[in-house]
């Protein structure tokens, strides 16, 4: 994984658009990144790390290059987009190849701001974006089935994947999502051969007004909380009002602003760091006079495997790492001084990397 791919769905109005725009202006610089003005509904965005600065600053790199999240806004979501209402059903496509879901929905009064069901009620819009989901995935578990039927007859891995389809199409036949389809370790692994929506996880953004500020806690809130706890899913209040007017602000006045709301970071730090944990991501780092680095890896992952995020001849010819705690590289002053301190350890490919190790990796 080289970067983290969120989704983001939600109803017309229920200020994902809004979130979308904050997330993209506070966003990288798209020359930065290959294909990321390719379509106008994706967004590159630099994950907030304080500690590449303070490595940067040991080493004298000349650039510092974060982890990043890109984010996919789904336009035109709306009921019906399954059978071609909106333009929702042409999108749902791109949040096939995302990681996660971020799914943002409206817990704030506002008379201005028409709802397209004639009232504010969360779970109510959640169950309709879901069931164009559930609609989604049934047409293409029904038309894999399908194909997959013909090859079953004789052999082994397409019967088994067919048994495991029929099992999701009935599931999703009662308007059920599959991430609650309860399925042996064998038949999850099948499964998570195809790029179901309703299989993805899920982070509700429970968009709030800036009345509920700073707590971010209403009693639509606590609703979304009691839905999300039932399905294992994780909710991140944020309010997208507040996160468009920080992303029109240099970082230094960002920071004033929102300590003078009682605020320590914005909603969309919050968004992205319960993506992470969600997915059970982390970051390692390698820091050198050229440039100091975040790569994004699963949790567990061994040593050799992270070397290959870099480059795979890292992997292939892996010999071992050079390991230091981002405390130890701060407290010594860099990798000669964590050297002499005896904090530097030399790793094997067995080694299972942490959250904010920095590593130099040796290689033939």
């Amino acid at each position: 994984m080289s970067n983290l791919t969120c989704g983001i769905v939600g109803l017309p109005n229920v200020g994902k658009s809004t979130l979308f725009n904050a997330l993209t202006k506070k966003g990288a610089p798209a020359e930065n990144y290959p294909f990321c003005t390719i379509d106008p509904n994706v967004g590159i965005v630099e994950v907030s790390d304080p500690r590449l600065a303070k490595l940067s600053a040991i080493s004298k790199s000349k650039k510092i290059i974060p982890a990043t999240v890109t984010f996919v806004d789904i336009a035109g979501l709306v009921k019906g987009a399954s059978e071609g209402q909106g333009l929702g059903n042409k999108f749902l496509t791109n949040i096939r190849e995302t990681d996660a879901i971020v799914h943002v929905v409206r817990c704030f009064e506002n008379d201005d701001v028409i709802h397209v069901e004639g009232g504010v009620d969360p779970i109510r819009d959640i169950a309709i974006i879901n069931l164009e989901l559930i609609l989604s995935d049934l047409q293409m578990a029904e038309n894999t089935c399908s194909k997959m039927e013909k090859q079953a007859r004789g052999n082994k891995e397409a019967a088994e994947a067919v048994s495991v389809l029929k099992k999701a199409i009935e599931h999703l036949n009662g308007e059920k999502l599959l991430r609650t389809l309860s399925l042996s370790e064998e038949e999850s692994k099948i499964l998570s051969l195809y790029p179901f929506l309703t299989n993805k996880k899920v982070l509700y953004a429970a968009n709030v007004s800036e009345d509920c500020l700073p707590t971010f806690e209403n009693p639509l809130v606590q609703k979304v909380r009691e839905f999300a706890a039932k399905e294992g899913s994780v909710v991140v209040p944020i309010c997208a009002k507040l996160e468009e007017e920080v992303g029109q602000l240099s970082d230094a006045e960002a920071k004033e602003f929102l300590q003078s709301l009682g605020l320590e970071e914005t909603g969309l730090n919050r968004l992205v760091k319960a993506s992470f944990s969600l997915l059970g991501l982390i970051t390692y780092i390698t820091t050198g006079e050229i440039e100091t680095k975040a790569w994004t890896i699963r949790s567990g992952t061994p040593a050799n495997e992270a070397a290959g995020k870099i480059h795979s001849d890292l992997q292939k010819g892996f010999i071992r790492a050079e390991v230091i705690s981002f405390d130890n590289m701060v407290k010594y002053h860099g990798r000669a001084g964590a050297r002499e301190n005896g904090k530097a350890a030399s790793e094997g490919k067995e080694y299972i990397v942490k959250d904010g190790d920095v590593i130099l990796f040796f290689h033939n």
